[in-house]
């Protein structure tokens, strides 16, 4: 059973890493094509004004990039997992061997509802970035528009939940659990809001794709020991894709995730979380600020640095978030990368341990 279980889990990584790796040249070929990159440069801060910061990086340190490098890369990660899922499931019932029974992990209680949530968020984030590379210079769906999205989508998802699996309490590491009844619905779309807004960490060649797929491989882990395989073998899935993205994401990058991988990955975290807390007898969602650690900073950084600027005139970071402010202060973006990797095992191996605490 043992051995089994591992196969399970791996062949289907291995699998969306090859799927990644040969689509690649394919998607490749029609982003350079049809020239899918911004047609005017530039960013918006944070409280709605110029980005002088931001336009001194893009002038200097990312010169060319922003109007030469394809976006929506993150296309390459959900139709691998996709292509991986449905593939294993079809093959299953054609073809009723063990072995393809066995690798079939599509199942209603443990990744119908995360699948759902892949696709929903990066069938929005298409959009956002089609709207983004027209030569108009629009700049993509409102944002106003897009957490309005998040709120629905993550709303019924926490109904769900709450109504349909009995989820209604969170896992409190070394005092058992914290039953908020109805209030996880809430709670749930505060932790999916909070994530989506660190995806913005999608800013540096090589950085969301080593922090996701991190984040991705800790959680296959959790729900492996909590004997949840079909979410273990789906979030591994998710992994060996992110990692085909990274082989080309890597300095200089192909391309670039985007909000079609983003929106998706971020809102995906916060399902699979709450599915490996007390579904899973664990404590999934309190380990979550620790797997998406980088993720959680860069969302603070924002935060104070638009407190601060409204509360005392002046930033704290010389931009934010908070990579960008390494590279204004002279870290190269490699450098940059490499150390918001390590950051993402040294939390990531924590926060398993925080997960899996009996």
């Amino acid at each position: 059973m043992l051995a089994s279980n591992i196969i399970k889990i791996f062949i289907p990584a291995m699998a969306s890493f090859a799927a990644g790796i040969l689509f690649a040249p394919f998607l490749t070929h029609y982003l350079y094509k049809y020239r899918v990159w911004k047609k005017v440069a530039g960013k918006t801060a944070l409280d709605g004004s110029t980005a002088v910061e931001f336009e001194k990086l893009r002038i200097g340190v990312h010169a060319g990039t922003e109007t030469k490098t394809p976006r929506m890369g993150g296309i390459l990660i959900w139709t691998s997992v996709t292509f991986v899922t449905l593939g294993f499931w079809l093959l299953a019932r054609l073809v009723p061997i063990p072995l393809f029974e066995k690798l079939d992990f599509l199942s209603r209680s443990q990744t119908w509802i995360p699948l759902f949530t892949l696709l929903a968020g990066a069938f929005m984030g298409f959009v956002n970035d089609v709207l983004d590379i027209l030569p108009s210079g629009e700049r993509g769906v409102r944002l106003s528009t897009r957490l309005l999205f998040v709120t629905l989508v993550s709303l019924f998802i926490g109904w769900w939940f709450y109504a349909k699996l009995g989820v209604d309490a969170i896992g409190i590491p070394g005092d058992g659990t914290f039953t908020l009844g109805a209030l996880i619905v809430p709670l749930f779309v505060l932790v999916t809001l909070g994530l989506y807004a660190g995806g913005v960490i999608d800013g540096v060649d090589g950085l969301a794709g080593g922090v996701f797929s991190t984040a991705f491989m800790a959680y296959a882990g959790i729900a492996y020991v909590q004997n949840q395989i079909n979410l273990a073998a789906f979030s591994a899935t998710l992994a060996g894709a992110i990692l085909a993205f990274l082989w080309f994401n890597i300095p200089p990058a192909r391309f670039w995730m985007t909000e079609t991988g983003t929106m998706g990955l971020t809102m995906t975290l916060a399902v699979i979380a709450f599915l490996t807390d007390t579904l899973g007898n664990g404590f999934g969602v309190a380990a979550l600020p620790l797997i998406a650690f980088p993720l959680v900073i860069t969302v603070l950084s924002n935060v104070i640095q638009i407190a601060s600027k409204k509360l005392r005139g002046k930033k704290v970071f010389r931009i934010a978030p908070l990579h960008h402010h390494f590279e204004a202060i002279g870290w190269p973006s490699y450098k940059v990368t490499m150390r918001y990797w390590i950051i993402s095992i040294v939390f990531a191996i924590v926060g398993m341990t925080v997960a899996l605490i009996k």
